[in-house]
């Protein structure tokens, strides 16, 4: 299939072309013509299938095909985002295939200031995009009127809800046209029961659109764990990068004290790297994401502030320098890499107590993941809580790896296990 038989419009569909993008993935393929048929929809699918476009594209043709009255442009369609990042790439999304199109869009998040925002939103926009927080600051000064939202859209709901943003989405719902007056999309990579209760109260007789059993992750992702002692994690992941020669990986931690103090010791080895977390002002964030894509810093160490919606064109590499507290978070982080059809690869450290950690993510993933010890970085069995056994279903395209037990204090007795680096892939579907 083709996108020109989904029924968007000639601009829309040039602007495609000129992204280099001839067939639509999966969920575009679903959400599209019902989106365009102006119904609500509850849509879950692996993160990286183009979700984004999924819902650009035709809230685009909706808004375009019945363009409003002179005068100032009211706000027609609102996207909420959990993070800056995310509601810039949205937005960049929409500017990217409305091009052709006579709409206005806008983006609005914290950490900068908000006199410019005011200015723009002033001039009128047909489509924001926003993180919570900041967009209920501009309806406390009154800057934006959301009286007449025509389509309300939650990207990666279910990010937003665990960083407890239901008292805000609540009181936003409250600005906006009741649900018989507004089409409403809801996005998310995973389920819950939280889920649920937002989309029963949100959503009108919505389609449901799953393209893939919940919680999984993409088939084109080589995922490894490499037990090893935690005072030799940073050890290990510099001998990787280094030996392997990787030139772009993104590497997650848990807090964000251990992703500045990771970067400073990979700086050290020579290794280029910046980190991202909260605590970074917005500028300092842009500079180190802008700076990681375009290949001037080999290493972006970050916390699960970058685990959802980054779109880091053909990215080989993601490490789990520290599992996550919460399972879905990993589907998320390992979700950065193998997109659009792309191969990626994902590896996790584990140390001993870590293990629970693992346990509960293989539960979710409902598979093991494959277990190698690299040569010279085997765990210490003293201070190991228990072997990790070798999983029989393999994940990704890995499944052919052994776990190895070592067998005497020497480990360079142990085989050395390498990983072929993934390939490229051509880009061929819509990834915004």
């Amino acid at each position: 299939m083709s996108f020109d038989t989904l029924g968007l419009s000639a601009g829309l569909l040039r602007a495609i072309s000129e992204q280099g993008y001839t067939e639509p993935t999966p969920v575009q393929r679903r959400a599209i013509p019902v989106i365009l048929d102006g119904k609500d929809i509850l849509a879950g699918a692996q993160t990286g299938t183009g979700k984004t476009a999924g819902f650009t594209l035709p809230l685009l043709q909706r808004l375009s095909a019945s363009p409003t009255k002179k005068g100032r442009r009211p706000v027609r369609a609102l996207v909420l985002t959990p993070t800056r990042e995310l509601a810039a790439q949205v937005e960049d999304s929409v500017k990217t295939y409305g091009r052709h199109l006579p709409l206005q869009s806008a983006v609005i998040f914290g950490g900068v200031k908000i006199n410019p925002q005011i200015e723009k939103l002033r001039r009128g926009v047909d489509i924001l995009v926003a993180t919570p927080g900041r967009l209920l600051d501009h309806a406390g000064q009154r800057t934006v009127d959301l009286s007449q939202v025509e389509i309300l859209v939650l990207d990666e709901a279910d990010r937003m809800l665990d960083m407890g943003f239901i008292h805000d989405i609540r009181r936003v719902l409250a600005l906006l046209p009741g649900n018989g007056a507004r089409q409403n999309l809801l996005f998310s990579a995973t389920f819950s029961s939280e889920i649920k209760q937002l989309a029963d109260r949100l959503l009108n007789r919505p389609v449901l659109i799953e393209v893939a059993r919940r919680n999984t992750t993409a088939e084109l992702i080589q995922q490894v764990v490499h037990p090893v002692d935690k005072r030799r994690k940073r050890e290990l992941l510099s001998h990787l990068i280094g030996s392997r020669n990787w030139r772009q990986v993104l590497v997650f931690t848990r807090t964000k004290h251990a992703a500045n103090r990771l970067a400073q010791q990979l700086d050290k080895d020579g290794l280029s790297a910046a980190a991202i977390h909260g605590n970074k002002s917005q500028g300092a964030r842009t500079r180190a994401l802008a700076g990681f894509k375009s290949g001037k810093l080999r290493v972006l160490v970050a916390t699960d502030i970058a685990a959802r919606g980054l779109d880091i064109d053909q990215l080989p590499h993601v490490v789990n320098y520290e599992l996550p507290n919460v399972p879905e978070d990993y589907v998320h982080r390992i979700g950065r890499t193998g997109r659009a059809g792309n191969e990626g690869e994902a590896m996790s450290l584990v140390c001993v107590d870590e293990h629970k950690l693992l346990r509960d993510i293989e539960r979710l993933l409902k598979r093991e993941i494959p277990k190698v010890v690299l040569e010279g970085y085997a765990p210490d069995p003293a201070i190991r809580a228990e072997p990790i056994q070798n999983g029989r279903n393999g994940a990704g395209r890995s499944g052919g790896h052994k776990h190895v037990r070592r067998k005497s204090s020497d480990s360079r007795s142990q085989p050395q296990h390498r990983h072929p680096r993934p390939g490229q892939g051509r880009k061929r579907a819509v990834q915004a």
